[in-house]
């Protein structure tokens, strides 16, 4: 019996008109798997369903955290866990869509509990690290956590100043929790749908993306932000897009030049989203084509979820 279905792979996949789609043909309610999207006030820039789509489909974890607060794997775990029950209490398939595989696989393999620590402390590094170049955040985390150093430096900026924040904070390395810290939940299963698109499609979608959200409104939106008080340094902010545009908006670069970086850096990002899904191989995967009918998608995923029983 699967505790879940989920709809994952790179961003522009398309995988938030498939959710839709199936939606159409189960009793669904969404939860959203994405590391963005859960923070207020960065709608546009995340690309967010709209709330009129959420009116007529369920859909949990946009907008829990004010983009200056950190929203980890392990808290993700504990609350889909929490939003799982709940939709099953009501007969309903859960369905967990997004692209931040860290959040699936704290599902199906629960990592430790941090322990508390005062939310000062960890604002006063998160301000540190950001004034610091990447190279100097590889030397510390290969420092401070070589065995996890490889991992780190592949996922980026916050996954570099994330694993210095915890061996600073805790005084242990994250490679040591993630070995010998305790979790509080138990792993769920589910059926994984992984959708693939050719390179060139994937980076056109991208390309458009990157233009549409700035005719939508991006530079309003992260200008806001800004004047909100909130820094690129932030949790939240540090999403590919509000870094960018911040520069336009604060006279470091022209829009046109926002834009460029934004298209490269979401296409870097989609690459990495890539390998981490042809690495994972999870129980009951199955690959769809992205450029096949949203027809053709649903009725492979129907098919499959119909064989194993569902739920």
């Amino acid at each position: 019996m699967r505790d879940f279905l989920a709809i994952v792979g790179a961003t522009g996949t398309g995988k938030t008109g498939l959710s839709i789609a199936i939606a159409k043909h189960l009793e669904v309610e969404i939860i959203c798997m994405d590391s963005r999207q859960s923070y207020i006030g960065m709608d546009i820039g995340t690309d967010k369903i709209s709330k009129e789509v959420r009116k007529i489909v369920p859909h949990h974890g946009f907008d829990i955290r004010s983009p200056d607060e950190s929203y980890s794997a392990g808290q993700f775990a504990r609350d889909a866990a929490s939003w799982i029950k709940e939709i099953k209490g009501r007969k309903c398939v859960p369905m967990l869509v997004g692209g931040t595989g860290l959040f699936l696989r704290a599902i199906t393999h629960p990592i430790f509990r941090e322990p508390e620590v005062e939310e000062s402390r960890r604002r006063s590094i998160r301000e540190l690290l950001t004034d610091l170049p990447r190279a100097k955040l590889e030397h510390w985390v290969r420092l401070l956590d070589p065995d996890r150093a490889k991992i780190a430096i592949q996922g980026g900026p916050q996954r570099l100043s994330r694993t210095i924040e915890v061996a600073l904070l805790t005084g242990r390395s994250l490679s040591w929790w993630h070995k010998i810290g305790a979790s509080d939940q138990k792993p769920l299963s589910g059926m994984v749908v992984v959708l693939e698109v050719p390179r060139g499609v994937l980076d056109a979608r991208i390309n458009n993306r990157v233009n549409k959200m700035a005719e939508e409104g991006l530079i309003i939106e992260v200008q806001g932000l800004l004047d909100a008080g909130f820094k690129v340094g932030d949790p939240g902010m540090t999403g590919t897009g509000y870094r960018e545009i911040a520069s336009y908006v604060e006279g470091l670069c022209s829009l046109d030049q926002a834009l460029e970086i934004m298209k490269m850096r979401t296409r870097k990002y989609a690459r990495r989203q890539v390998t981490w899904f042809k690495n994972q191989h999870e129980a009951g995967t199955l690959r769809v084509d992205g450029t096949e009918s949203l027809e053709i998608q649903c009725s492979k995923i129907l098919t499959e979820w119909t064989r194993t029983d569902g739920m």
